[in-house]
């Protein structure tokens, strides 16, 4: 697993993981507020930067929604979409109920 929010403080010996799922989660994803003051960077920004160092998928996950994983199928719960990252395409959103497994 490697962050596409918040950099490591140490450095971890190794971003390997259980391998559960074939992509990265952004949890508590944010929409980028065009009208707000906030002078920072967006999530989308810091996952398009993520983006440019791995080709791994990345799938921002709202407040509220969950990823359920049942066997091979993997499921988005919840009320709200996913928002859906992949290296070199536009992101796009995954109702809730979408197949996370094809991504």
């Amino acid at each position: 697993m490697q962050t596409t929010n918040d950099m490591p403080i140490v450095y971890p010996p190794s971003f390997q993981t259980m391998d559960l799922v074939p992509f990265n989660l952004n949890p508590h994803y944010i929409d980028p507020q065009p009208d707000s003051g906030h002078m920072g960077e967006t999530r989308e920004t810091r996952i398009r930067e993520f983006h440019t160092q791995q080709n791994v998928p990345v799938v921002g996950l709202r407040e509220g929604s969950w990823v359920e994983v049942k066997g091979t199928e993997i499921t988005l719960r919840g009320r709200l979409s996913a928002r859906i990252f992949k290296a070199g395409h536009e992101p796009y959103e995954l109702a809730a109920g979408g197949n996370l497994s094809l991504i």
